[in-house]
């Protein structure tokens, strides 16, 4: 079992945190975009605040770790692997609370190929503590703009986790399920729910637009997230999501099982 430095050194090894993969060329176009609200980067927020550039970096710095310094503008971005510790023992303690309560959650990620293996393992303690993984809107398309223009993906959930797939996707043996930064899956999905009359989440887990989605219409949510998005780090500050882990959204998908096990240990799940 990972001690407390175990999987400090994890973070880095694998760059999960430390000096990390995203650029921050790349990080302070997205800031950029967020201050201009770009929807593109507000990820289904509407920020309260004013929040110009030089307060999303500063924002970005307090919460993730990234340089402060903003003639920083090329080169490799970082995460402060303290505080994705801190951030994973949060976002654990709401987990833990949503099993405890039994509570219905749902799960959905942007990050399929990377992250499904770390929220399926959260799906499947969840549900042998007795709580309902939702799994509304099942099959349903849904038009997505994304950088081809409008696209039809298909909401479908793999080990409990929801993801889009492009409907002409016919990998075999691939999992399934595109990248995206869109709300309107997580919009969808509660909709589904409330339109059926079937049980509403206690808990949304996820990134992306599902993490932005869920807790700009008040539903309690937590996630995970890169220095380069920062939307979720603004829903924290404004008292919208309940919890973000900050770390490097990209790596292989195996780096993140110690994580997975990690927040299970600390939510009494494992």
């Amino acid at each position: 079992m990972l001690t407390h430095d175990g999987l400090r050194a994890h973070l880095l090894a694998a760059r999960l945190a430390g000096t990390v993969a995203t650029a921050r060329e790349g990080s302070l176009r997205r800031y950029r975009m967020f201050a201009d609200r770009d929807p593109r980067a507000l990820l289904g927020l509407d920020p309260l605040g004013g929040w110009d550039r030089a307060e999303v970096l500063a924002l970005m710095v307090r919460r993730c770790g990234v340089v402060a310094d903003p003639g920083y503008v090329s080169g490799p971005e970082t995460i402060d692997p303290e505080r994705t510790l801190a951030a994973l023992d949060v976002f654990a303690e709401r987990v833990g609370e949503a099993a405890r309560r039994r509570a219905p959650v749902l799960i959905g990620t942007g990050h399929p190929h990377r992250l499904l293996g770390f929220y399926g393992a959260l799906a499947d303690a969840l549900s042998a503590a007795g709580c309902e993984v939702l799994r509304p809107a099942q099959g349903r398309c849904i038009d997505i703009l994304t950088r081809f223009g409008l696209r039809t993906h298909v909401l479908e959930y793999v080990r409990g986790v929801a993801v889009v797939r492009d409907p002409g996707d016919g990998r075999p043996g691939g999992e399934p399920g595109a990248h995206t930064h869109s709300p309107l899956p997580v919009r969808v999905a509660l909709a589904a729910a409330a339109e059926t009359g079937g049980p509403l989440p206690g808990l949304v887990i996820g990134d992306h637009g599902w993490v932005c989605g869920a807790g700009q219409l008040g539903f309690e949510a937590v996630g995970l997230a890169d220095a380069d998005d920062p939307a979720p780090f603004v829903g924290e500050a404004e008292g919208v999501i309940a919890a973000v882990v900050p770390l490097d959204d990209g790596v292989r998908s195996p780096h993140y099982r110690p994580l997975a096990r990690w927040v299970l240990k600390r939510a009494c799940l494992s």
